[in-house]
């Protein structure tokens, strides 16, 4: 079958709008419908060349759509089924998903950073030559082949957008306040970067019951969206950051901080930001290749610990669905969360959006 696709041909290129050839699911695989897609920095990524990937791809990692078909052996969906798409499959029968560690799992790194299938080769292609699949998903599309393990199914009385950043947005920040560093009841917490993460950690950490929030952001427009999702304080970046939130803490610094940029820079400044014996959370994930130098001797002196959460820690198949459900009891504000929406043929004008820092989400709407 065709399919209309943004393809990423070379890096430093807009993506370019096309229609390419899309093979049923073979075993295991599921064709999906795609509803909504979100606009999220870590494609961006493939477009400056941060992500080293093979070329031409499909981007698209944050997405949300309906069963259409299944291959052999699928027994996680059925036809007609809304699902909330993982970027981060796992097996069930790993080390880290027998250690409770799916989100680790191991099973589908290799051919994930292949772009290809679990069989080595992909789906798509372009005149006979292949085309690859971002994150084994590739939904920046109308239709995308997936493994039956990347598919959660979501009601469908939850909207296709606000299931689409359950797949990663949602997952990635509340998962971090709630799984990877759990904030405690009276916790006074810090989040650098009020993005689609951030205002997710933000979110996280108030159902959490944290007594103070803290946002750090560049934006005072992201800023006044951090008050709205839940934060008590906003310090701007130009501010003298560290001794604002000292200010606001007695001189100690915040019980945790979660760093939700990928900005090694910015790393560094957050540990300076932790109190001694808190811990600073990484969440944004920083461009291949780059590295922080954090202070051996305070982290040892001061007992700071840094950690590092991928995807929130998440379990997805416990967590979409969970999510899901507190957004349907009004426990997360989604909705406000996508600050605005896109047709595929904008999807470049999305990225100069997101680039610019006007948006918390944006989302493609391809249905």
């Amino acid at each position: 079958m065709k399919t209309r696709a943004a393809v990423l041909y070379t890096p430093n290129t807009p993506f370019q709008i096309e229609t390419i050839d899309l093979a049923p699911p073979q075993h295991g695989e599921v064709l999906v419908k795609i509803s909504a897609a979100g606009v999220c920095h870590s494609d961006w990524h493939l477009v400056t060349g941060a992500t080293d990937h093979p070329l031409p791809v499909v981007a698209g990692h944050e997405g949300a759509g309906i069963v259409q078909a299944v291959g052999d052996g699928v027994t996680r969906v059925q036809i007609g089924e809304q699902v909330a798409l993982n970027w981060a499959p796992n097996c069930g029968d790993c080390f880290y998903c027998r250690h409770g560690r799916p989100s680790l799992c191991a099973t589908y790194v290799a051919p994930i950073w292949a772009g290809t299938m679990m069989d080595g080769t992909t789906r798509l292609s372009r005149n006979g030559q292949p085309v690859y699949h971002f994150s084994g998903l590739a939904c920046f599309a109308d239709y995308a082949v997936v493994p039956q393990e990347s598919c959660v199914p979501i009601p469908h009385e939850v909207p296709a957008a606000v299931t689409a950043v359950l797949g990663c947005a949602v997952t990635t920040g509340v998962g971090a306040a709630l799984n990877t560093t759990p904030v405690q009841p009276g916790d006074t917490v810090a989040v650098f970067g009020a993005g689609g993460v951030g205002l997710s950690t933000i979110m996280g950490a108030k159902l959490a019951g944290a007594e103070r929030i803290i946002a750090v952001d560049v934006s005072a427009e992201k800023s006044a969206m951090a008050r709205s999702f839940g934060a008590t304080d906003t310090i701007t970046a130009d501010e003298d950051v560290i001794a604002r939130i000292q200010a606001l803490t007695a001189g100690r610094g915040a019980d945790i901080v979660y760093e939700a940029i990928g900005i090694p820079s910015v790393q560094e400044q957050c540990l300076a930001a932790v109190r001694p014996g808190g811990t600073l959370v990484l969440v944004g994930l920083s461009p291949m290749g780059t590295a922080t130098n954090f202070p051996s001797a305070i982290i040892a002196r001061q007992e700071k610990t840094i950690v590092g959460s991928y995807y929130g820690s998440a379990d997805t198949s416990r967590d979409f669905p969970r999510y899901a459900q507190w957004y349907r009891e009004g426990k997360l504000d989604l909705d406000r969360l996508i600050t605005r929406t896109y047709t595929l043929d904008q999807i470049n004008d999305a990225y100069t959006d997101m680039l610019a820092g006007t948006l918390a989400r944006g989302v493609i709407l391809l249905a």
